[in-house]
């Protein structure tokens, strides 16, 4: 078969990722329900397929937790170490068989297929098998002439997926109108539940309808987003590959304590901490920041406890990715919002008025970032990556504080800590 001329894309989306991840090291649970739980093993935020009909999605697990129980559900607390280094290696193998790869996110990837000659079915089929033996992380694959129209396809290869193989190529207009109308409006990539609910007033209640509505009118009555869409629904493409995600303009570092926290003590380490984690991303994505934002705050759901937020910006003497000046700024910060006598539970540090080195004016007068500590910065992060995070980190920062979240039910780190590999018996 002759290369296409036109745009194609492909959505390759892991099936119940985080799930799939837990099933990877335990193949006892490979047709056991499984679901995975937020900060603090507090709510569901992924379920397997089996698991679906048990629970919904965002359910508190204590108010579950005996139903999955009865049912033979098996949670897990989030082992987010383990899930970003499967994401790594998946999204490996699939940029080694495509001609340009976006990483959309931990689980999902858009391929830029077009020019590609051959079977495009044949190749997604091949991307599905590949990626399960490398990795044993299921995967579907949708593939169409557009983004959204790629988005759409790969719903359809899981929702009908006895029929599709996991495999899905929407390009012939019959296939594709076929799907539209079988889909609704909130099965469409980037119409939430509140925008569906405008579209259904307006008589647009499928993807079809979304597709055959005039777009000038939905970006007057919406926005240039909607409009888009409905131009990629009818086959028109309006968003390209990303091949390289663009920089953050915010990092935040936030996370709930394990138990409630009455000193100053243990939120500077937590402070400190967040800090340490927030500039590694900093620094991954080569910017700098300027400002500074540290908060803190109690429960906020407890009749019976007394409630306190407050945060404070701080501006940085100069951009910077400095983890030293940064804490030491955070820790000032902290110390002025502090208030005791309150039971705290969360602390949040966000970096802004982020900037690329070079994209700044310097002040003649004002300080810099001297060359020294890019050097000391760059030596902390390969000690960090080549031995583990945390190898190397502030004297603030604890190793194991009693403070952080609870995650009582979390899997070994399998592949991100030598202590914790898999082993094998005979």
């Amino acid at each position: 078969m002759p290369p296409s001329t036109s745009p194609v894309f492909a959505l390759i989306d892991c099936n119940s990722f985080y799930a799939s991840c837990e099933r990877v090291f335990r193949p006892d649970l490979v047709r056991t329900p499984i679901v995975v739980l937020s900060n603090n093993d507090g709510c569901v935020i992924a379920r397997s397929a089996e698991a679906k009909q048990w629970v919904k999605m965002g359910q508190p697990y204590f108010q579950v937790r005996d139903v999955l129980r009865r049912h033979g559900v098996v949670a897990f607390s989030s082992n987010y170490a383990l899930y970003g280094d499967m994401s790594q290696r998946v999204m490996t193998v699939i940029e080694g068989m495509v001609p340009a790869c976006e990483v959309y996110s931990i689980d999902e990837a858009f391929a830029d297929l077009s020019g590609v000659p051959g079977d495009l079915e044949q190749l997604g089929r091949d991307i599905r098998e590949r990626v399960l033996k490398y990795t044993g992380i299921p995967v579907g694959v949708g593939i169409a002439g557009t983004k959204t129209l790629a988005k759409l396809a790969n719903h359809a290869a899981k929702r009908w997926a006895a029929q599709t193989g996991g495999v899905y190529d929407m390009r012939d207009p019959v296939r594709r109108d076929w799907v539209l109308k079988k889909c609704q409006a909130s099965d469409v990539w980037g119409i939430g539940p509140r925008m569906a609910a405008h579209l259904t007033a307006l008589n647009i209640r499928s993807a079809w309808d979304l597709a055959q509505a005039d777009p000038w009118s939905l970006r007057k009555q919406f926005s240039v987003v909607v409009e888009k869409t409905a131009r990629e629904l009818s086959g028109t493409p309006c968003l390209e590959l990303q091949a390289q995600e663009p920089p953050r303009q915010e990092i935040c570092c936030s996370r709930m304590f394990g138990e409630r926290v009455s000193e100053l003590q243990p939120i500077r380490q937590a402070v400190a901490t967040y800090v340490m984690r927030a500039t590694q991303k900093l620094r991954a994505q080569r910017s700098l920041a300027r400002k500074l934002r540290v908060s803190i705050r109690t429960g906020m759901f407890n009749p019976e406890e007394a409630k306190y937020a407050s945060g404070v910006v701080v501006q940085l003497p100069y951009p910077t990715d400095d983890v030293r000046l940064l804490t030491r700024m955070a820790l000032e910060a902290v110390d002025t919002i502090f208030r005791p006598g309150f039971r705290y539970s969360k602390a949040e540090v966000l970096l802004m008025d982020l900037c690329q080195p070079g994209e700044f004016s310097d002040d003649l007068f004002a300080p810099r970032q001297s060359p020294t500590c890019d050097r000391l910065m760059q030596v902390l992060d390969d000690i960090n990556g080549r031995w583990g995070a945390g190898t190397m980190r502030a004297a603030s920062v604890p190793a194991a504080p009693d403070w952080e979240m609870r995650r009582e039910l979390m899997s070994q780190s399998f592949t991100t800590q030598f202590n914790a590999l898999w082993r094998a018996r005979s």
